[in-house]
């Protein structure tokens, strides 16, 4: 034979051999990558009260940390963020004043004392409606309700712990995240009691405030983009909110 038919003979088998090989071989799919269009609703729900003086600096702060948080890139994709801030009490009746609203996270503008100032007591129910009943009109795919506030309900005259607790399902039902701060708070028996499992829980003491809104901010994009499933707090997430220190001062 020919030596240039047999040198062309055996390149043309080696290929057609890879690609037998190539075809009846496993695929493995692989993880969906994050995506970098996702979209995200922070609703964040701030308890007003006069109990929270001694650390409304430190929430204000932290509020401003989980915003820049969510717009920053460290860390991921950028995430198209809006937040919701509402602020609520119990002063002459029940108080609930959205503060800001679908405010994109890389236009925000800092929470100062002009916008809140602590007062009034704790109508824990009822601000949890108005906070569901306003991520309901907005419709968003993906939403992260953030509830923080420091003592428990004391005075809601429009939703009981039953009704607040099925406004808080249906936004669980639609796939939405809701997120328990106790800011030096660790007495959970009113977020479980309106269904809230304990990994969504945490206590947090007041200066490590603004470290866990700002890795609640990571959480937040992660679970926007697909890269993460839910927004739960872990381990670490708890040392360093010293969250056992939090109890023991709350005898906890």
């Amino acid at each position: 034979m020919n030596p240039a038919r047999t040198i062309l003979a055996t390149a043309l088998a080696a290929v057609l051999a890879a690609g037998a090989i190539s075809f009846f071989a496993p695929v493995h799919a692989k993880a969906p990558a994050p995506r970098a269009d996702a979209s995200l609703h922070s609703y964040i729900l701030l308890d007003r009260t006069g109990s929270m003086e001694p650390i409304w600096k430190e929430a204000v702060s932290s509020v401003n940390a989980y915003a820049e948080g969510l717009a920053s890139l460290d860390g991921g994709p950028q995430v198209n963020a809006d937040i919701t801030l509402a602020v609520f009490d119990s002063q002459d009746g029940f108080q609930f004043d959205v503060v800001r609203e679908s405010v994109d996270a890389t236009r925000w503008r800092k929470l100062t004392d002009a916008d809140a100032t602590p007062r009034g007591m704790t109508p824990l129910y009822d601000a949890i409606g108005r906070i569901v009943s306003l991520a309901e009109k907005d419709r968003p795919e993906k939403a992260v309700i953030v509830i923080m506030t420091d003592g428990e309900e004391n005075s809601s005259e429009e939703m009981t712990k039953t009704s607040a607790k099925a406004a808080l399902d249906r936004a669980r039902a639609k796939g939405w995240e809701v997120v328990f701060l106790g800011a030096e708070f660790s007495n959970f028996d009113d977020a479980e009691g309106v269904g809230q499992s304990s990994s969504r829980n945490m206590a947090v003491s007041k200066d490590q405030l603004s470290d866990s809104m700002n890795r609640l901010a990571q959480k937040s994009r992660g679970y926007a983009t697909g890269a993460a499933p839910s927004v739960e707090w872990n381990a670490e997430d708890r040392s360093a909110a010293k969250e056992e220190e939090v109890k023991q001062r709350n005898g906890n």
